[in-house]
Parts: structure tokens; C-alpha cells; sequence
């Protein structure tokens, strides 16, 4: 039996099993390495984050994305993005350096068994360990409109559907949503000559600032710091004491981690969006019919705006940009034994303790399902540092404890193993 299981192999799953090595259990990771990144996001995107905020995380500190890019012969600078497709790479370049042997299929089902759990894998091999990290990412959390969920995937779909965009070439296309998805899917496809148009519930788009020089004057660095998140003194705090935030009452963290960073689009993407693409805004959808008269199909959505004005338009396909929503009733993988186990936070999500444990003793939890207990860095890449070190110090207490109870040895204790060299 394994000291843990690590289900998922993207940012966080990956930097947990790298501090998970180096404390020397004994560790088991499934998944395909940065799956989400390599099949659900299109060519042509970037990072909205830093170079330097969206780093993987190892205990040593060696494999940095600026050292990737570097040997690619790229420079990662501050207030230059990064191309998706490098750092997917990046990812991949990571597991292959700073993580055991990663096995790559994906696990179907988590069931609990005694002295720890039990993982299916899609083959249906069995694998059982003391505990297990659950580091699935966002995908399990689409949130799609209820108006919009009674039609098919060949008129409606999510942003994190799509690979490539090819499909929609020379079509029209209606993106619901005005955060960062929106509107650099819709940039994407007016560069391919799609007819597109961005409809939002919001009255006017926001952008990010293009970011300040990280060198500057002492004191416009006291006044708003850098950080992961962006500068501010408040988004430093988010970025940079996580642990801190888990400290406020839970209705001050969900409300925090709902409404902080709202939807906004970088400072890169604004040029390519305001001349090439239509923007309908102050307006939501009420309805979503599909076209049985046309040729060509499609949808017409029905729309109203604040001031109660009823307006339709008619568009071939619909992609909602509309995020991602983790409740506990999504972690679909979990038997119900172990599903019915954990306790909901107000917004409906896992609640965490101080060490990413989820309510039942040994499941932990990692990335945006954990939002509402450490706050918005867990929706980015930024958050896995802090979670990967201490998700994998409440391991270890986790199986002293059991250790303890039971008499037998501490798991890790005096070892470092299980990662590989460089290659």
C-alpha cells in the first residue's frame, strides 16, 4: 500500500508529488501530465499570469519555468506572456525531471477501505494507498448556464471544450461571458475569420493594467507590491499568505474567493479584441432555442437587458465562457461513501482544514476546489507552492498520527527518494 496516491497530473498534482518524493513517501501518481493544458485550450493562447508567478513547484527549486524556457533558448521576462504551448511543455519537461514515473491513466473511481482508499483506474487495476491527494484541476467544474443546458454540443459548448477553434471557420459564433476565456477565445476566432460577437451580463468590460516594470522606486513598490496575483497590497495577500486567509470566517473567504479578481481581460489581449470583435453588453440570456427552420441550423437566444428591453439574435453555435463552479456534488469520482463524507462550505464546496484535508481523515484536496478555504491563488498556478507544501506536511502528520495509533514505522521519515535526475 502506498503512503499516497496523487490523482491528477497537471500543475498541482505534479508539484505535490514532487514535495511528496522529497519527503520520501511512498507515492503512486495517475493522470496524464498537464492533460487539461495540452487538449482543452487552443492554440494561439497565453498565460495570463507572470512567467514568474507560474512556476511548478519542487523542493529544491530547480525546475523553474524560466530555467525551461532558458534552455529552449527563450527568455521568460516579466511582462512578457507566455504561449500556452510552452508552457504545457514546461509542465511535461517537470514531470519527467522532478516527478517518479508518472502513470497516466485516469482514475475512475476513490473508495475508501480500511487503513485508506482505494483507486480504479480506467482499465479497472486497483491501486490502494494510506492517502490520497485529489488534484483534478477545473474541468470536473464546468458551470454552463442553465438556459443553455438543454442543447446539444453541436450548438452549444464550454471554453474548455475546445483544443482548436478549427471547426468554427467561416462560421458564427455568439461567446457568453467577459472574463479572460471570453474574450481570448473570441480574439481567436476573428483571427481565423469567424464571425464572433462577445455578449456579457456585465455594462462594460475591464482590463487588466499593463503591469509596472519590476524595478522601480522603493516607494511605489511599498505602495502596491508585485505579486502573483497583480500588484496591491490586497492581491499580495491573496498571492502570498494563503494561510492567513484560511484564518477569516468562512462567509468573509467565500465571498472573497467569488468576487476577487473578477472577470477581466488581460492588457494583451484588449487591441486584438475592441477592433475585430462585436461586443453586446448589459445583457443576459433568458432563453436559447435551437433553428429547426434554417439550413444551416442554429441557435436564437433571447436576451434582457437591466432596463427590462427584450432583444434575439440568431448564431450558428454558442461557447460559454462561463467558468467553473467546484462543489463537492462534481467530485463525481468519489464513491458516494466517501462523497457523503466531506462537508460543504455555504458555496457548496469542500471545506478544508489547515493542511488541504478535506472532512474525511485522509483525503486532501488541491487547486480551485479550494478556493473558498486558501483564497484566489488557487484558481492559478501561482496557488501550487503553498499547497504543495503544506497539503504534503498534512500528509505526513497525517500517517505519524496513524502510525502512532497503530504502532508501525513513520512513512518517509529520514528518506528523500523517488526523484529522478535530470533528462
Amino acid at each position: 500500500m502506498y503512503d499516497l496516491l496523487v490523482v491528477g497530473a497537471g500543475p498541482y498534482g505534479l508539484s505535490i508529488a514532487s514535495h511528496a518524493a522529497g519527503a520520501g513517501l511512498r507515492l503512486r501518481v495517475l493522470g496524464r501530465p498537464m492533460a487539461s493544458w495540452r487538449d482543452h485550450m487552443p492554440r494561439g493562447m497565453y498565460l495570463k499570469s507572470e512567467p514568474w508567478a507560474s512556476n511548478l513547484s519542487d523542493p529544491d527549486n530547480r525546475w523553474r519555468l524560466d530555467t525551461y524556457c532558458a534552455g529552449q533558448g527563450v527568455e521568460a521576462r516579466h511582462g512578457q506572456p507566455i504561449p500556452l504551448e510552452m508552457f504545457a511543455a514546461y509542465g511535461q519537461w517537470f514531470a519527467r525531471n522532478a516527478v517518479p514515473e508518472v502513470d497516466e491513466r485516469t482514475v475512475t473511481r476513490v473508495t475508501p477501505v480500511p487503513g485508506g482508499f482505494e483507486a480504479v483506474t480506467e482499465d479497472g487495476e486497483t491501486v490502494r494507498a494510506r492517502t490520497v491527494a485529489l488534484a483534478v484541476g477545473v474541468l470536473p467544474f464546468v458551470e454552463i448556464p442553465a438556459t443553455l443546458r438543454d442543447l446539444g454540443p453541436d450548438l452549444v459548448s464550454h471554453s474548455s471544450h475546445h483544443g482548436d477553434l478549427d471547426r468554427f471557420r467561416g462560421r458564427d459564433v455568439t461567446v457568453i461571458g467577459g472574463g479572460q476565456a471570453a474574450l481570448e477565445t473570441a480574439a481567436l476566432l476573428a483571427e481565423q475569420g469567424t464571425r464572433v460577437r462577445v455578449l456579457a451580463r456585465a455594462e462594460q468590460l475591464h482590463w487588466n493594467d499593463v503591469p509596472p516594470p519590476w524595478k522601480r522606486p522603493w516607494w511605489r513598490s511599498a505602495r502596491a507590491p508585485h505579486s502573483g496575483l497583480g500588484c496591491g497590497w490586497r492581491n499580495w495577500f491573496y498571492a502570498e499568505r494563503p494561510g492567513l486567509f484560511h484564518r477569516l470566517p468562512e462567509p468573509t473567504r467565500a465571498r472573497i474567493a467569488t468576487t476577487a479578481l473578477g472577470p477581466a481581460g488581460a492588457w494583451w489581449v484588449r487591441d486584438r479584441v475592441e477592433p475585430a470583435v462585436e461586443v453586446l453588453l448589459g445583457q443576459e440570456v433568458t432563453q436559447a432555442k435551437e433553428l429547426t427552420g434554417s439550413a444551416s441550423g442554429g441557435v436564437r437566444l433571447d436576451t434582457i437587458t437591466r432596463s427590462g428591453e427584450r432583444r434575439s439574435l440568431e448564431t450558428e453555435h454558442v461557447i460559454a465562457a462561463t467558468g467553473f463552479r467546484a462543489t463537492c456534488d462534481r467530485l463525481s469520482l468519489l464513491d458516494p461513501q466517501l462523497g457523503a463524507g466531506l462537508g460543504a462550505s455555504a458555496d457548496g464546496s469542500p471545506v478544508v482544514g489547515r493542511h488541504f484535508e478535506s472532512s474525511y481523515p485522509g483525503l486532501f484536496l488541491a487547486g480551485l476546489v479550494t478556493a473558498s478555504g486558501f483564497g484566489p491563488s488557487m484558481r492559478f498556478v501561482h496557488g501550487a507552492t503553498f499547497t504543495a507544501e503544506t497539503l504534503v506536511r498534512g500528509v505526513r502528520r497525517r500517517l505519524r498520527a496513524e502510525a502512532r495509533a497503530g504502532g508501525g514505522t513513520v512513512p518517509g521519515q529520514g528518506r528523500r527518494e523517488g526523484v529522478r535526475s535530470a533528462g
